[in-house]
């Protein structure tokens, strides 16, 4: 998949940040390199969590902190059209604190998706050194062509290098991905990087035919062991599949140093 809607951010800004002594909010615009591969009407889940992951990472209470812990929550919909992200202090602490998210679709004044993260103290003194990398890295990976059916929108607008697998090919994948910033005139953080790109694991390791069968996530689960380094992650993803409608999308998340996250997605899975 090569980039078609240019290198610019997701989102641009209607209204800036308005930072409180325990909330931040801001209103934005999101460009057609955020819409989903369903359509050009909705949003890939990637930008938005990384949006609302901006918002709690612009709290003061999330100074000097990471993030350990990102639950998102798909609501319906989230439409490309202007949407007001804010962020609170949930629950206060000296070691870990709990910040809430929430995306609202400014038109119809309605919350279209949430999210949760625990943050966690900064620190490089842990027990463990990072795992070590991968025996390969982007430029050992390929470009596929997305699926036909399929709307360019965010997948056109990351870049992919693929090491086995395709979003059209069912079964395990393993893809390195490159995110373009998040806001005007602002690099995006690392784990907002992360996060605009591991909401794709439920396509990397798609186990259906995408033809026939449609599977779009509700939620999206990350525990993150440390902010990744440099500009590309990997997802080593895979699915697993019920005989009913749900589905559940696991990965594996890597940066040039090893393991950086493990996520999960429930997905709901219907016949085209």
């Amino acid at each position: 998949m090569q980039k078609s809607v240019g290198d610019g951010p997701f989102y641009g800004v209607a209204e800036g940040l308005v930072a409180g002594a325990d909330s931040v909010s801001a209103t934005v615009l999101p460009t057609p390199g955020t819409a989903g591969p369903w359509g050009p009407e909705a949003q890939h889940g990637g930008p938005p969590a990384a949006l609302l992951a901006w918002a709690i990472e612009a709290l003061p209470e999330a100074e000097g902190r990471v993030v350990g812990r990102f639950a998102l929550e798909l609501l319906g919909p989230v439409p490309l059209t202007a949407l007001r992200a804010t962020a609170h202090v949930v629950r206060p602490g000296r070691s870990v604190a709990l910040a809430r998210a929430e995306l609202v679709d400014v038109a119809r004044d309605r919350v279209v998706a949430t999210a949760q993260a625990w943050l966690f103290p900064a620190s490089d003194d842990g027990p463990a050194a990072p795992s070590g990398p991968l025996a390969h890295g982007p430029v050992d990976g390929s470009t596929h062509e997305r699926p036909a059916s399929w709307h360019g929108g965010y997948l056109d607008a990351m870049e992919w290098r693929w090491i086995t697998g395709a979003v059209d090919e069912a079964g395990p994948g393993v893809v390195w991905m490159r995110s373009p910033d998040l806001l005007p005139d602002e690099p995006i953080s690392p784990v907002q990087r992360l996060l605009a790109c591991v909401d794709s694991a439920s396509g990397a390791g798609a186990a259906l035919d995408v033809t026939e069968w449609a599977f779009l996530n509700t939620d999206l689960t990350v525990h993150v062991l440390r902010p990744p380094v440099g500009e590309w992650v990997c997802l080593d993803a895979s699915t697993t599949l019920g005989p009913g409608s749900v589905g559940v999308a696991t990965s594996e998340v890597y940066d040039e140093l090893g393991l950086v996250a493990r996520s999960a997605q429930a997905l709901l899975v219907v016949r085209r």
